[in-house]
């Protein structure tokens, strides 16, 4: 089998889309709530999810580079 059935720019695209996804939570987060402190405890969860969006991502576009 040579590859997915899914094409390698649909790939780029929800990988540019999650890390764009991220940082857009990121900052309406941070500045509706004025909470630029990652590591207060009350906003810790906003941050687990733009990070975690964020790393896919990223790992997104290093798999589809790769194939």
């Amino acid at each position: 089998m040579k590859g997915s059935d899914i094409p390698k720019k649909a790939k780029l695209a929800v990988s540019v889309l999650l890390i764009i996804g991220g940082l857009l939570v990121y900052w309406i987060w941070a500045i509706t709530y004025n909470a630029w402190n990652p590591i207060q405890p009350e906003f810790i969860g906003v941050y687990a999810i733009s990070s975690i969006m964020i790393l896919f991502g990223i790992l997104g576009l290093l798999l589809a580079k790769r194939t």
